[in-house]
């Protein structure tokens, strides 16, 4: 098993983090394949793999803000409150349009071109066969940030591709993440990982464990004296 730190949100990242994340882990009764693999440390990976998109013709430039897009489509699609709005075709580059080139600072957004019409489908080990059309349930997706970072979607999918993972276990909540980045595992010639989404943890009242949320953190349980075993139990039970 591999663990990565996912640390390249300059803002929200802190090295203290990242020690007392490793130290629950490891009282948790985790352990994983050293060293722990960072993403920073990985951004000419990224940058590689959207240099081989461009190339393909694959991506495009984009100006539009989320509220450009919100307006655009009207009235919020299925799902608009946990996922991001499809991207409008009208904001796209006509296909075949000349790229500009990415530079060696990027202070644009770039986003990968979906194709439109065709089904992405994958077979969950949990949920079994998924299916969404692309430009209808998803659309034109980020790729790399006007900050000069790659996206989510992008550093996912070239890490799981590249560090030779075999079986991706998450959320169910990123069933849909799953499809973009299926379309970039493939567009960069690799072969497709296992996926299992498993169900979220929820509190009594149905509610997602979350940060937000002020969910109870392994720190916390192991301040009040809950051994890992316990919390091991409690997974079994569910």
């Amino acid at each position: 098993m591999l663990l990565r730190n996912d640390d390249l949100d300059a803002i929200r990242f802190r090295l203290d983090f990242v020690a007392t994340m490793l130290e629950d882990l490891h009282w948790l009764g985790l352990r994983w394949v050293e060293p722990v693999v960072a993403q920073s440390a990985r951004r000419n990976r990224y940058r590689a793999a959207l240099e081989k998109l461009h190339a393909a013709g694959l991506i495009f430039p984009c100006i539009r803000t989320r509220r450009d897009v919100q307006e655009a489509i009207g009235a919020p699609h299925e799902g608009a409150a946990d996922d991001e709005p499809v991207y409008p075709p009208q904001f796209r580059p006509a296909a075949g349009a000349p790229l500009p080139p990415l530079g060696d600072v990027i202070a644009m957004n770039w986003r990968f071109r979906v194709p439109d019409g065709e089904t992405i489908a994958f077979d969950d080990a949990r949920c079994g066969l998924q299916r969404a059309v692309a430009g209808r349930e998803f659309g034109d997706f980020l790729v790399w940030r006007k900050d000069d970072l790659p996206s989510y979607q992008l550093a996912c999918a070239v890490d799981d591709a590249e560090l030779g993972i075999t079986e991706v276990v998450r959320g169910e909540d990123l069933i849909k993440s799953t499809f973009r980045q299926l379309l970039l595992i493939r567009a960069l010639g690799h072969s497709d990982p296992g996926y299992y989404h498993c169900p979220l943890l929820r509190d009594e009242n149905g509610t997602r464990l979350a940060k937000r949320h002020d969910a109870r953190s392994l720190r916390t349980l192991r301040e009040r004296g809950v051994r890992p075993e316990e919390i091991i139990a409690g997974f079994r039970a569910g």
